[in-house]
């Protein structure tokens, strides 16, 4: 008997020689940790102890990517509908409490907690989205994002993965945030709990996210901070060819503790006189 950490050594060392994957004990273990990821048992970061950061597994990343190379091209047919592609998909939803509205698609190898709600969407594989998530119309979550309770993904928000550029960190986004319509939210950004993204933001690693609600600004990269309530935003930056507007984020206030949580999901930005 093994755990599925204990293949760490064999994925490790297939990453800095691609020879061991003709390796059928290789391939196996590959198999292993994407079966562990589709359930749940394993996943590409978890969250620290209270009070520290999260913990990102790089080296199931890596059997994340090179799973792909392993696997054989195969047509498979659903319905009248026809897929050529390496990986297969999830199946037995009722099984998982998952729903799944046509043409909702999970890739195996995502994990989907009982109770998530797939609107027609994309879930790619390493994923994990936790209970009472609701994936919205066109909105994708990407290779081993890590999405966590309650959380709302409006329509075509856009979830960046890790493998397509190969990006050191996963975004995070943790429980109860509400993510606008039209969001992206890439290059391994952290979204802390119940934050609130309007609609059309869009965070990457060098995306300025700038405090307004002080005397001075404040300003972050990479992460917004929990609770916070953000818009889109620009600011004047000075090129040689002269000043022009340049995108960022602005956070203009807090979700309201005395609103019911729900309902602040709808409200929390037309509180402020912002649109959802």
């Amino acid at each position: 008997m093994h755990t599925v950490t204990s293949l760490r050594p064999v994925i490790e060392a297939a990453w800095e020689n691609r020879a061991l994957l003709k390796d059928e004990s290789t391939q196996k273990a590959i198999r292993e940790i994407i079966q562990a990821l589709d359930a749940g048992q394993l996943r590409v970061a978890q969250p620290g102890e209270p009070g520290k950061s999260w913990e990102v597994n790089e080296w199931v990343k890596k059997a994340v990517i090179l799973y792909f190379p392993i696997q054989k091209m195969e047509t498979f047919e659903v319905g009248p509908m026809e897929f050529h592609d390496k990986m297969a998909l999830k199946h037995n939803y009722e099984a998982l409490g998952v729903r799944v509205v046509p043409h909702a698609v999970a890739r195996y190898g995502a994990y989907l907690a009982k109770g998530v709600i797939l609107m027609p969407s994309y879930v790619n594989i390493g994923a994990y989205v936790d209970s009472g998530t609701m994936v919205d119309t066109w909105a994708t979550v990407g290779s081993c994002a890590q999405i966590g309770k309650d959380v709302h993904l409006s329509g075509g928000v856009g979830i960046g993965g890790v493998l397509e550029p190969v990006q050191a960190a996963p975004v995070i986004i943790e429980d109860g945030c509400f993510i606008g319509s039209r969001c992206i939210v890439v290059e391994g950004v952290h979204v802390h709990r119940e934050a609130v993204l309007g609609a059309n933001v869009v965070l990457t690693k060098s995306t300025k996210i700038i405090d307004v609600t002080g005397s001075s600004p404040k300003e972050y990269k990479g992460e917004v901070p929990a609770r916070s309530v953000v818009i889109p935003g620009a600011y004047t930056k000075k090129f040689p060819a002269g000043e022009y507007q340049v995108p960022c984020a602005l956070i203009i206030g807090e979700r309201k503790a005395s609103t019911d949580l729900k309902t602040s999901l709808n409200n929390a930005l037309r509180e402020y006189d912002v649109a959802v």
